[in-house]
């Protein structure tokens, strides 16, 4: 039994410059690189690294950039045998230009992500009578996405959803699909039309989306922490206080880490608990899958940082 990922594969090719470039301008950038991404890749190779056996279902172009990002997933763990080479189309690619202050200007190509369809639905379906969870994203058509979280609910497999990119206008059929839905403040606040900025914002908008049919709401508020709630109980974790050096990926390693807790037994508690330490863990590091923590380093930052669980306790997590 393992955990399913159906969602983006994209190749991050990155420069950096002083400043961003002004229309028609010509700039001399610092440095370029290209790091492996999507939202589903990152949240596959999460899994991974701490050990669950994770199938990742999407779709790369028949180019180099296919080839690498498949490579990249094969060696963190990742079984690859259903992520299906569309020779129609390019793979995904997102160029991003990032500034020294932090600015950054991005283009996304969705390539052979956004030819996801039926067929690969249809993969997938294959492979959840082994499969305990579905986790999927938004970097793939909204009609695949509603399809996957179908075929799950008839297979009475769990789905997380990461409602990432944000979108208002979300199919209203898919929130009745969901069991877990993770939202950060922004998308949160483009979900239910007002800004989620704390605590008490994300409260009620947990309460919107738990009455628009999904049964758990677990709001990410980056350094101030996580709200979760359910028809049962609700819920605030203080963020794990660590040095942040960048936040891309943070939230997949969030989710990555929550369905990891979920497979091995553990409570919904303790599964926010897992999701907010590998999320700290990832700000700590640069890039995208380069900063997603093996079993090792996850387990060392939590057995770390528990001396924290006695006042996470008085805030109502329990172990």
């Amino acid at each position: 039994m393992g955990i399913i990922v159906f969602g983006s594969i994209n190749i991050d090719l990155v420069a950096t410059a002083p400043r961003l470039p002004v229309g028609g301008e010509t700039l001399l950038g610092e440095d370029f690189f290209q790091v492996s991404g999507g939202k589903g890749a990152n949240q596959a190779v999460a899994l991974a690294r701490l050990g669950i056996l994770t199938q990742m279902v999407g779709r790369v172009g028949a180019d180099n950039f296919g080839v690498e990002l498949v490579n990249n997933l094969q060696a963190s763990g990742v079984q690859t045998n259903n992520i299906f080479v569309d020779e129609t189309v390019s793979s995904g690619v997102a160029i991003i230009t990032v500034s020294q202050a932090g600015e950054n200007q991005i283009i996304v190509i969705p390539g052979a992500n956004g030819r996801v369809n039926q067929e690969d639905v249809q993969r997938l379906s294959n492979l959840l009578p082994e499969a305990t969870a579905l986790l999927l994203q938004l970097e793939i058509p909204t009609h695949a996405v509603v399809a996957a979280a179908k075929a799950a609910r008839n297979a009475n497999i769990k789905v997380i959803l990461d409602p990432a990119p944000a979108q208002s206008n979300l199919a209203v059929e898919l929130y009745e699909l969901v069991d877990i839905i993770t939202p950060n403040e922004v998308e949160a606040g483009q979900l239910v039309g007002f800004a989620v900025d704390g605590e008490e914002t994300a409260a009620k908008a947990a309460e919107i989306l738990l009455e628009r049919g999904v049964k758990c709401a677990i709001v990410k508020l980056g350094a101030k922490g996580v709200f979760c709630a359910t028809a049962q109980e609700k819920f605030f974790l203080p963020a794990f206080p660590v040095h942040v050096v960048d936040t891309v990926a943070a939230g997949d390693a969030f989710n990555g880490a929550l369905a990891a807790a979920l497979f091995e037994g553990k409570s919904l508690h303790q599964a926010v608990i897992w999701g907010a330490a590998a999320g700290a863990l990832a700000a700590t590091k640069p890039g995208a899958q380069t900063s997603l923590p093996n079993r090792l380093t996850f387990d060392a930052f939590l057995k770390e940082k528990d001396k924290l669980i006695p006042s996470l306790k008085r805030d109502g997590i329990s172990r």
